[in-house]
């Protein structure tokens, strides 16, 4: 068994499939998750598929005194830190539960860990950080800037943590900047079940074809973009859940073998290519036979016109590429939802 790691918000659904990937590695993981946008029965599944039970703790990332007492009964080797609040929709109408959550909340982990001398964390930060982006594909130097405050929390993040190695050279942290994640766990049991009615595409998608929802809204149709709908760099969940293991391999051969710290370290999860909303739309019908009705309305305030990633800085240090296509995403992602029309209830 490999070093033992918290995976905070592994209840969710990027956590949950790193959870599978993880344990696949050799890695021992401890589950600590508020559940307030997540399922326990997700983790229930998670054991289940790995054939082994999973140390599950229900708390707040906000509550160092909870953390204390996760800290006291392990021995981390580090953390992959997914709890954050990620609706951009949401982020405008309540900023301040958003910096408190993401940034806050983040400040009171690292606080603990820094008390436990656990110096390696893997970040779950996102491509809003880096705004309206001035070239494609956006290398790691790109600008930052941010549209929302989902994405300035993490961009907040970036630069608390950016400092803290600046403070203190014995830290090792990695920011995966992901792009758009979407699909499922092969086997159907575990995947994207938002709350309420979705603020992503691809759930929103497979909703519709359900029958769970009316129609599918396509915000905007006069980008300039191959058919006028927004551009995305869609990445199968599983991929990224790769992409976290190959970061932690990383930091163990860094800080273990190398006996060096990797300082404020920024890294793109995502495919390189970009992919329309029409394109996913037309790619989802054609792989699942499923109608998906849409309508074009106006343009969100936020989003941008193209946005998709250079992969190269991953595929150099950490070894990790994008493997799975488009057609993929979307066979598993009807998998998901078809088995589990009301996710997980």
């Amino acid at each position: 068994m490999k070093n033992k790691i918290l995976v905070t918000g592994g209840a969710g659904y990027i956590g949950s499939h790193t959870c599978i990937a993880l344990h696949q590695a050799g890695y021992e993981i401890v589950v600590y998750d508020n559940l307030s946008n997540s399922s326990r029965e997700a983790v229930n599944r998670v054991s289940h598929l790995i054939g082994a039970p999973i140390e599950f703790v229900k708390g707040d990332i906000r509550d160092a005194k909870a953390l204390r007492q996760v800290f006291d009964a392990h021995q981390f080797f580090g953390v992959i830190h997914f709890a954050g609040l990620k609706a951009v929709g949401e982020s405008v109408a309540k900023p301040l539960l958003y910096y408190n959550n993401n940034a806050s909340g983040t400040i009171t982990l690292l606080e603990v860990m820094a008390e436990y001398d656990v110096k390696n964390l893997v970040f779950s930060s996102s491509a809003t950080v880096y705004g309206d982006p001035d070239t494609l594909p956006i290398d790691e130097t790109a600008p930052r800037s941010c549209t929302n405050p989902y994405g300035q929390s993490k961009l907040t993040v970036e630069h608390i943590l950016e400092d803290l190695a600046v403070s203190d050279t014995s830290w090792s942290l990695i920011s995966l900047r992901y792009f758009n994640p979407v699909g499922a766990h092969p086997s159907g049991q575990i995947g994207e079940d938002p709350n309420d009615v979705p603020n992503n595409l691809m759930p929103y998608i497979s909703q519709v074809a359900v029958g769970k929802l009316e129609k599918l809204s396509i915000f905007g149709n006069d980008y300039p973009t191959v058919d006028g709908t927004g551009v995305r760099d869609f990445i199968h969940v599983s991929d990224l859940a790769a992409g976290h293991v190959a970061a932690l391999n990383y930091l163990e051969q860094q800080v273990n073998v190398e006996h060096s710290s990797v300082g404020f370290l920024p890294i793109n999860l995502g495919t390189g290519t970009g992919t329309s909303v029409l394109e996913l739309v037309n790619a989802f019908t054609d792989i699942t036979g499923q109608r998906v009705p849409y309508q074009f309305v106006a343009r969100r305030a936020g989003d941008i016109a193209s946005c998709y990633a250079s992969a190269d800085k991953a595929k150099s240090l950490l070894g990790w590429q994008a493997k799975l296509s488009v057609a993929e995403m979307c066979a598993d992602t009807w998998r998901w939802q078809s088995q589990n029309p009301s996710g997980y209830e």
